[in-house]
């Protein structure tokens, strides 16, 4: 997949960015660029690899100390709200932000 300077300056117009010509070049060469690297790293047969907890575990042995997910605290909606500005019936209100 790759690129063109038009789809650059739609990217940049969702983004709410301006992007002079040499900017918008680079931004659309480096995109380019990781692409490339994405489709090698797509390219590697990778059949009979078992995914790795972490990544660690290649060069030593590792132990992840998992915990028991489990409820440590109560459930308190008066505490956690009573600093809030605004409430109704138990949420927060908050500004509207998309038009």
């Amino acid at each position: 997949m790759s690129l063109t300077s038009t789809d650059i300056s739609r990217i940049a117009k969702l983004a709410r960015l301006e992007l002079h010509a040499p900017e918008a070049e680079r931004m659309r060469s480096q995109i380019n660029d990781f692409f490339g690297m994405v489709e090698k790293m797509r390219a590697v047969d990778t059949t009979g690899v078992e995914p790795l907890a972490h990544p660690v575990v290649t060069i030593q042995d590792l132990a992840l100390r998992l915990r028991e997910d489990r409820v440590s605290e109560p459930n308190d909606r008066g505490a956690n709200q009573q600093n809030a500005p605004a409430l109704e019936r138990g949420l927060f209100l908050v500004p509207k932000v998309i038009e």
